[in-house]
């Protein structure tokens, strides 16, 4: 197809219809979200997310801690670890806090209770990233922004507690 073809072919627009139950749905959607609050559990320990090269080794550094997680795409290696030995050359974020709303919680609820705990930091203007464990979701923040996380959450009817982390 040529550029002038492309330029002339109309954009269709879904109708009416679609668009009135896309927005009920949103709507419902919305007023259930509001309904939901968790509680956040708050861990101690300063947290460092590093990108490491495609196919890195996992340095010795790298300790686990109430949350370590590593990921590994054909681009990179990210660990999320204990901050307090990574090195300062290290590519990444730190210092973190991690926050955990523990489960069990069911696989089709996950997506439903991170918008719940995202939510109130993208409305706050608090950037996150998030970690999913089998039994339980955990968001990490800028230890520089966890008291402002923490207020954003009990605004929407949330309860931060302490954690006490496993032996």
């Amino acid at each position: 197809m040529s550029a002038e073809e492309q330029q002339e072919t109309p954009v269709q627009q879904p109708d009416d219809t679609t668009d009135t139950a896309s927005a009920a749905a949103t709507d419902d959607i919305e007023l259930d979200l509001e309904s939901r609050t968790y509680t956040i559990a708050r861990f101690p320990e300063k947290l460092a997310l590093v990108r490491l090269g495609p196919g890195a080794d996992i340095p010795t550094w790298a300790e686990s801690s109430s949350v370590f997680s590593i990921t590994a795409t054909a681009t990179e290696t990210a660990v999320l670890c204990a901050g307090r030995n990574v090195p300062t050359k290290a590519r990444g974020i730190k210092p973190l806090v991690g926050f955990q709303v523990p489960g069990p919680i069911d696989f089709a609820d996950g997506a439903t209770v991170l918008v719940a705990l995202l939510a109130p930091l993208v409305e706050a203007g608090i950037p996150a990233t998030t970690a999913t464990t089998v039994d339980g979701r955990w968001v990490i923040v800028r230890a520089e922004d966890s008291s402002q996380a923490e207020k954003a959450w009990k605004r929407r009817g949330h309860e931060v507690a302490a954690a006490v982390p496993a032996p």
